[in-house]
């Protein structure tokens, strides 16, 4: 038994040396390759690609597509392949040469080089179109059909079998089909799909997906085998916008610009244009959906770096790296929710309407002017002075722009009710609309709110806002008293369509009652049938609006102006809220506001129709636009091989003269008129009694009369 047990261990250990002297000798002679395979089962890759995934695709509330990510191929150059053979060599460079343009210096630099010679990844070209791949590959490579391949010459089959070393990989370009359509509010893409502008910035998560990787490892029976976890693709947004009324909005402003770009203002070096910064927003009151939003000083989405839209070349050839970043950011900024400015006479009905929600006046209320107030050392003038208005209804007021009955209306209510108002309308705060770079507008705290910044505050003089918080509170006023928060994006779904959120929506706010905002609408269509705001009327449509002039005070240069209008139809239950803001107008007397009217009423006379609106006053009179859009094509023209044209294309006007109207200028504060140019008979006897402040202000007049006779 012993024995037995010996012999069996001697055998053991015999067969265990043996064993040992296999595993080293097989080690010894093809241990890396043993030892990549285990590595490779382990980890279950060697080698991996990246699949890269779509990101979403952009388009309006139509369907129509504002950015989309379409397929392309980067083009890769495997060196160490072409380096395996000789004969590899010259039918792959001269077939790089004849159909992507690349120098031959540039294939052999790479091919050559101790750093990049056994290199199996050289990125050639980026954004290889799919025709262009498909070209290459079709002129290149053996065909599989047997029949085709004998149809080959021998040195055609030869060469083709040769071009070695070269593949495609998958990648996504972002393209903008509209160009510089909705430019500021859609953004554009940096590589690596970020993006910091627009919806594409605001949304870029929700755009992007996530990247999937092909694995190649090797298997147990030694063969390459792959695992491929799919990419997944970014989700798409359908927006609020519509565009064709951006097209309208932009078609107008580029006409503008035209008209007057022969002005007295321009800058050396920058393209001429009719003001130093235009900016349009139209939006559904009852929802606060952005229809359009547009500015002046676009760029083309697909080469947003591209000054020459602004600048000469001469100016752009002299800017240095810090300026032609400033002058990008510029062009990128977005007028109409980042810059802070002061609203002038647009704030006066969102004023009185938070003066008679809060119980300060009455619907039955009367005002005098006499042409202006005594602040302290200053007096602040109306419009009209050194005529005044005489005694006002609250619609008068509105309708003449009266800047003395504002006052007396901002004192009815005082510093405390003034800055709730203010806040309740959400001035000073962000309307959280959906895009970067929103501002907020600089409002008095109470503690720095004293008499003067009370009546200016009134009239829309001393703090500031952003186009889209007017707009906003604008919406509110006039809809039945519902603050609803402005919005760019209605529902995002994903690759398949399926939608995955609907944007509802959302109410923040109810400022003033109906019965307010019904107050408000009557007194806003007084300004458009007989007050300031006349020449944005479009015939057989009702509505209401308001006019701004008010002086840029921080400016470096004196009397600057920034005008605007902001109006509504129809009267009683609105549709489609619009609001122009012209900041500068490149003429010399800037302060009139029929420069925005202009661009209200022939941007309006387009989107009433198109968003089938119909008329509800009866007009024998067509609507006469400004003489300086003579020539711009009509939404519903026809060009000449028979197409509508849903854009339009503004016509080449050459350069303006100047000022294009004969209009009476003002240079106070804010726009007015006369009760006599309103047709208002002051000799009526409603007229003797004011039910507010006109003893005391006549008594100041008497007390002015007599200081300037002493």
């Amino acid at each position: 038994m012993k024995r037995k047990l010996a012999g069996v261990f001697g055998m053991t250990l015999l067969a265990f040396v043996g064993l040992l002297t296999g595993i080293t000798v097989i080690n010894a002679r093809e241990g890396n390759r043993y030892a990549q395979q285990v590595l490779s089962q382990s980890q279950q890759q060697y080698s991996n690609t990246t699949i890269p995934f779509r990101r979403g695709t952009i388009t309006d509330r139509n369907g129509t597509v504002l950015a989309n990510s379409v397929k392309v191929y980067n083009l890769i150059l495997d060196c160490q392949a072409v380096n395996y053979k000789d004969s590899y060599r010259e039918p792959t460079i001269a077939a790089l040469e004849e159909y992507f343009n690349i120098d031959r210096e540039t294939i052999e630099g790479l091919l050559d080089n101790e750093e990049t010679s056994s290199s199996q990844y050289q990125i050639l070209e980026t954004e290889v179109s799919m025709d262009d791949k498909n070209a290459f590959e079709e002129a290149n490579t053996l065909p599989d059909d047997e029949e085709e391949r004998d149809a080959l010459t021998e040195e055609e089959r030869t060469r083709r079998s040769n071009v070695q070393g070269i593949y495609f990989e998958d990648d996504y370009e972002r393209i903008y089909p509209l160009e510089d359509l909705a430019c500021d509010v859609i953004g554009f893409t940096d590589s690596g799909n970020t993006a910091d502008w627009g919806i594409e910035g605001y949304y870029n998560n929700t755009l992007n997906g996530t990247n999937g990787r092909k694995f190649g490892y090797l298997s147990e029976d030694a063969d390459q085998a792959q695992t491929i976890v799919e990419a997944v693709d970014g989700k798409n947004l359908t927006t609020t916008l519509d565009a064709s009324i951006q097209a309208i909005v932009e078609k107008y402003i580029e006409a503008f610009n035209t008209a007057l770009s022969a002005g007295p203002n321009n800058v050396e070096g920058e393209q001429k244009k009719g003001a130093e910064n235009i900016g349009v927003i139209i939006e559904d009151p009852n929802t606060g959906e952005i229809l359009a939003m547009g500015s002046s000083g676009g760029y083309d989405l697909n080469n947003p770096r591209d000054l020459s839209g602004i600048y000469t070349e001469e100016k752009i050839s002299e800017m240095n790296d810090e300026e032609t970043m400033d002058a990008l950011f510029n062009m990128w900024t977005n007028f109409c929710i980042s810059e802070n400015f002061e609203p002038g006479s647009v704030i006066k009905p969102i004023v009185v309407a938070s003066a008679l929600e809060s119980g300060a006046i009455t619907e039955d209320d009367r005002f005098y002017c006499d042409g202006g107030q005594q602040i302290g050392e200053d007096y602040v003038r109306c419009a009209v002075y050194p005529y005044g208005h005489g005694s006002q209804s609250l619609g008068e007021v509105i309708q003449n722009s009266c800047n003395d009955g504002m006052m007396a209306i901002g004192r009815r209510m005082g510093v405390a009710e003034f800055l709730k108002y203010q806040q309740k309308f959400n001035f000073g705060t962000r309307t959280g609309i959906d895009l970067p770079g929103e501002g907020t507008g600089l409002l008095f705290s109470q503690e720095n709110m004293y008499e003067m910044e009370l009546s200016t505050s009134a009239f829309g003089q001393g703090f500031t806002c952003t186009m889209i918080q007017e707009i906003a509170a604008m919406a509110a006023a006039i809809n039945g008293g519902t603050y609803y928060q402005p919005h760019l994006v209605k529902e995002i779904t994903d690759q398949d369509g399926k939608v995955i959120e609907n944007i509802t929506p959302t109410v923040l706010k109810e400022p003033i009652s109906e019965s307010v905002s019904a107050d408000i609408r009557e007194y806003m269509g007084m300004s458009v049938e007989s007050g300031t705001s006349q020449s944005a009327k479009v015939q057989g449509y009702s509505m209401g609006g308001k006019t701004g002039t008010a002086e840029k005070l921080a400016d470096d240069i004196e009397d600057n102006y920034l005008v605007s209008f902001i109006g509504f139809a129809p009267l009683d239950e609105p549709e489609v809220l619009i609001y122009v803001v012209v900041d500068t107008p490149n003429v010399e007397d800037q302060a009139s506001s029929s420069y925005a009217q202009y661009l209200a009423q022939a941007i309006l006379s387009e989107v009433l129709p198109y968003m089938n609106i119909s008329q509800d006053e009866e007009t024998a009179q067509e609507t006469q636009l400004w003489e300086g859009f003579n020539g711009v094509p009509k939404l519903t023209d026809i060009i000449e091989d028979g197409v509508s044209n849903p854009y339009g294309t503004v016509l080449d006007q050459g350069y303006g003269s100047g000022d294009p109207a004969d209009t009476e200028l003002n240079d106070e504060y804010s726009d007015g008129i006369t009760n006599e140019e309103a047709g208002i008979d002051e000799e009526d006897p409603s007229y003797e009694e004011d039910a507010y402040d006109t003893e005391e202000l006549e008594d100041f007049g008497q007390e002015q009369d007599t200081e300037a006779e002493e």
